[in-house]
C-alpha cells in the first residue's frame, strides 16, 4: 500500500530513494564526504523536484538530523541505503538540514549523534519518570489488549468505563513524548506502545509513569497482551519487530522468552500489520518496501510477494507461510542497460488479520501489484485456514493494479509497469461485523473509496458501496470499525481535495457509517473546516481535514482524528459532533519532563480506548507524512481531567 509506505518510510525516503551502487567505494578514505555529492547522486532525482509523494528539499530542511541518521542507519530504508558509510550518512544529514538531532539548528560542521536505534526528540532529551512500584498486571473489564480490540477487529470497546453523557467532559490527564509512537493497549492500569525510534514502553495507564522501558524493539506494530503459562508472570506481551521478527516478553518485566527467526528473506520485506493470536497460534502478515525502492535506477525490479505467517505461539516456531501471489517468477522484460525485470510481485499485507473462530478462518488483505505480470493475489480479500494456512477463498476486487512510486513522465528507473494501475489496495483490516438475527458479513475497505461487504463463508459479494472518491492516499487507508448496528468508515481522500490544475476539488474526507446489511449510509459527517495551528512552525505548509487513521467504537459514540490534529467524539446514531479537541492549538509539558513538545496529524492504527479513558497518539507520520512530527505525542483524556 503505497499511501502507507509513504508514511513509514517518511523521512528515509526522503534521501534515500534513488540508490546505485559504490558510492562508498568512490570516496578516498582520507576525504570528508560531501553530503551535497551524496545528495546529488543518490536522491536528486527523485527529491529535487520531489517526484509523488517524496518529499522536496526544502520540506527535509525541517526536518532533524538525527531523524534522517537513525532512518538510513537503522530505520525501515537501511536496506536502501547500503553501500552508505557513517561518514556519508552524517554528511547528507547536515547537508540536507540545518536541524540538530535536538530539534535547534545545528552548527556548521557540528557531530549528528548517531547510535543504535537512536531516539531523535524535538528538545533536550527527556527524563522518564519511572513509577515508583510496579504492582501485578490484573485484568478489568474493558481491557483494550491488541490492536483490533476482539477477533472480528471491530475496535468497539463495550465497557468503556465512560458514558457517552460524559464525553463532552473530557479533559487532557497526563502527556508522554516519544519517537514514532503507535497505537497503545491497555490491560487492567498497565498500558504498552512501541515505537519506531525503538523504544517498548509499559506504562501506568493512569499516571503516564514507566514501568519498565526495552530501547532495541523497533516497531510500527501494536502489541498483543495476554494471559499465558508460558511467561513466569502469567502475563506475555508479542510484539512485530519491523525487520521481519517477532518477540514475546513477560508483560510484568520485559524480559524475552523467545524471539522468532526472522520471517522472511526478502531484504526490504517488514512488517507492518500488527500480529493476532488465534487459541495457540501467532498470526503475523508480511509487507514489503520493494514499491519504494524500484524508484532506483540500480533496483532489480522486483521479486517480494506477500505472505501470512503462522507461528506456535509457546515457541515463535513457524507453523505454515501462506502466500498470496502464487504464480511463477518471470522474466517480464528489460531496462535499459539490459537488467532483467521480472514478476508478478506485490500483494504485501498491510494491515492486521481478523480471525473468525467459528468458521475456522483468518481473513486478510493485499496490497497492489509491482509489475505488469497478472496476478490474482493483489487487491484481494482472502480466507485461509486457521489450522492449514489452505486458502479457501479468495476475491480479486481490482485486476491490473500495477504500481510502483515515482512513476510519471520524469521517470527513468525503467520499473515502472505500463500501464500503471491506480495504486488502490487495502491497507486497512477487514472486519466481521454482526448483522440482525445473529449472522455475520465481512467488511472491507479499499484506497478506492469502495467498502465491501462479503460472505464470510464463501467470499460472495453481497454489496459495494462507493462511500468516497478514493486515490493513491485513499480513500480507505488504516482501518474501520463496528458495533452491533453500524459500521464505520473514515475516508482521506487527500488527492482529491488537491486535484491539480484544471479539476475541481470532490474529496469526501469524513466518518461515514453504513448499515452492514446492505451498505446503505446511515448517516454522512463530512469532515469540518476547523482552525489548525501546527506548533512546529514551516513543517507543513497547509492543514488537511482528511480522516485517514482507524476508529475507537463504544456504545454511543466513535472516536476519530484527523491530519489536522482535531480529535472528536461522534454520536454513533446520528453523526454528531459530541466533543472536539484540537490536540495543535497548544504544546505540551510532558512527563518524561519535553518541554513545548508540538502535537500533529492523527493518523495510523488510531486511538484507544479503556477504563474511563481514551488514548491518541499527535504527530505520527502516517499515510502521506501530513502534519507529522519526528516525535508524537500519547495524549491521555479522563473524564474532568481526574
Amino acid at each position: 500500500m503505497s499511501s502507507l509506505k509513504s508514511g513509514l518510510i517518511g523521512l528515509a525516503l526522503a534521501v534515500a530513494a534513488a540508490a546505485p551502487a559504490g558510492l562508498a567505494a568512490q570516496a578516498q578514505p582520507a576525504a570528508a564526504p560531501s553530503g551535497q555529492a551524496v545528495f546529488e547522486s543518490r536522491c536528486k532525482a527523485c527529491h529535487d523536484p520531489a517526484i509523488d509523494r517524496a518529499p522536496g528539499k526544502a520540506e527535509l530542511a525541517l526536518r532533524p538530523q538525527g531523524d534522517i541518521v537513525q532512518a538510513l542507519t537503522n530505520g525501515l530504508m537501511a536496506p536502501m541505503a547500503q553501500g552508505l558509510s557513517s561518514a556519508d550518512i552524517q554528511a547528507v544529514a547536515a547537508y540536507l538540514s540545518p536541524v540538530g538531532a535536538g530539534g535547534a539548528p545545528h552548527a556548521q560542521g557540528a557531530p549528528v549523534r548517531e547510535g543504535l536505534r537512536m531516539r531523535a526528540p524535538m528538545g533536550p532529551a527527556g527524563v522518564d519518570p519511572m513509577c515508583a512500584a510496579n504492582p501485578p498486571i490484573r485484568a478489568l473489564p474493558g481491557d483494550w489488549p491488541t490492536m483490533g480490540l476482539d477477533d472480528s477487529a471491530t475496535r468497539f470497546q463495550r465497557r468503556p468505563g465512560l458514558s457517552r453523557a460524559q464525553i463532552p467532559r473530557l479533559k487532557l490527564k497526563w502527556a508522554f513524548s516519544m519517537s514514532g509512537g503507535g497505537q497503545p493497549v491497555v490491560v487492567g492500569d498497565w498500558l504498552f506502545v512501541t515505537n519506531q525510534s525503538g523504544v517498548f514502553y509499559a506504562l501506568d495507564a493512569k499516571t503516564g509513569c514507566v514501568h519498565w522501558r526495552l530501547t532495541d524493539l523497533p516497531a510500527r506494530t501494536t502489541p498483543i497482551v495476554m494471559r499465558s503459562t508460558i511467561s513466569p508472570s502469567g502475563w506475555l506481551a508479542v510484539v512485530g519487530e519491523s525487520d521481519r521478527i517477532v518477540r514475546a516478553l513477560d508483560a510484568q518485566t520485559g524480559k524475552e522468552i523467545w524471539r522468532s527467526a526472522q520471517l522472511e528473506a526478502h531484504p526490504i520485506s517488514l512488517l507492518t500489520g500488527s500480529p493476532v493470536v488465534a487459541g495457540d497460534t501467532l498470526l503475523v502478515p508480511i509487507s514489503s518496501l520493494e514499491e519504494a525502492a524500484a524508484m532506483s535506477k540500480a533496483y532489480p525490479c522486483c521479486t517480494f510477494r506477500g505472505s501470512l505467517a503462522a507461528l506456535d505461539l509457546r515457541t515463535g516456531k513457524l507453523r505454515w507461510k501462506t502466500y498470496t501471489i502464487t504464480e511463477p517468477l518471470a522474466a517480464i522484460g528489460e531496462k535499459p542497460g539490459g537488467a532483467k525485470l521480472q514478476g508478478p510481485a506485490g500483494a504485501a499485507i498491510w494491515g492486521a488479520p481478523s480471525v473468525d473462530p467459528k468458521r475456522g478462518l483468518v481473513y486478510v488483505v493485499t496490497g497492489d501489484s509491482y509489475t505488469k505480470a497478472e496476478t490474482s493475489g493483489s487487491d484481494s480479500i482472502f480466507a485461509i485456514e486457521l489450522e492449514t494456512g489452505k486458502v479457501r477463498w479468495r476475491r480479486q476486487v481490482t485486476r491490473h493494479d500495477n504500481f510502483v512510486m515515482g512513476c510519471g513522465p520524469r521517470s527513468a528507473t525503467g520499473n515502472c509497469p505500463d500501464p500503471l494501475g491506480p495504486d488502490y489496495d487495502f491497507g486497512a483490516t477487514p472486519v466481521l461485523a454482526k448483522l440482525k438475527g445473529g449472522g455475520q458479513v465481512l467488511v472491507a475497505g479499499q484506497k478506492s473509496g469502495l467498502v465491501y461487504g462479503l460472505d464470510p463463508a464463501t467470499g460472495a459479494l453481497l454489496w459495494k458501496t462507493a462511500v468516497g472518491m478514493g486515490s493513491a492516499l485513499g480513500g480507505v487507508e488504516w482501518g474501520i470499525g463496528a458495533d452491533d448496528h453500524r459500521v464505520y468508515v473514515p475516508i482521506s481522500d487527500i488527492v482529491r481535495l488537491f486535484p491539480g490544475p484544471g479539476h475541481a476539488p470532490d474529496g469526501k474526507p469524513g466518518l461515514y457509517a453504513l448499515d452492514p446489511a446492505n451498505g446503505a449510509f446511515v448517516w454522512r459527517a463530512p469532515a469540518p473546516q476547523a482552525p489548525c495551528h501546527y506548533a512546529s512552525k514551516g513543517r507543513v505548509p497547509f492543514c488537511i481535514r482528511s480522516q485517514s487513521a482507524a476508529p475507537a467504537v463504544m456504545p454511543g459514540a466513535v472516536f476519530e482524528g484527523g491530519l489536522d490534529g482535531w480529535f472528536r467524539a461522534y454520536d454513533s446514531a446520528s453523526g454528531k459532533v459530541l466533543w472536539a479537541y484540537s490536540t495543535t492549538a497548544q504544546t505540551y509539558d510532558t512527563l518524561n519532563q519535553i518541554k513545548d513538545q508540538p502535537g500533529g496529524g492523527i493518523d495510523g492504527m488510531g486511538p484507544t480506548i479503556a477504563h474511563g479513558m481514551v488514548y491518541v497518539m499527535s504527530g505520527h507520520n502516517g499515510a502521506a507524512g501530513i502534519g507529522g512530527n519526528g516525535v508524537n505525542v500519547l495524549l491521555a483524556f479522563s473524564v474532568d481531567g481526574r
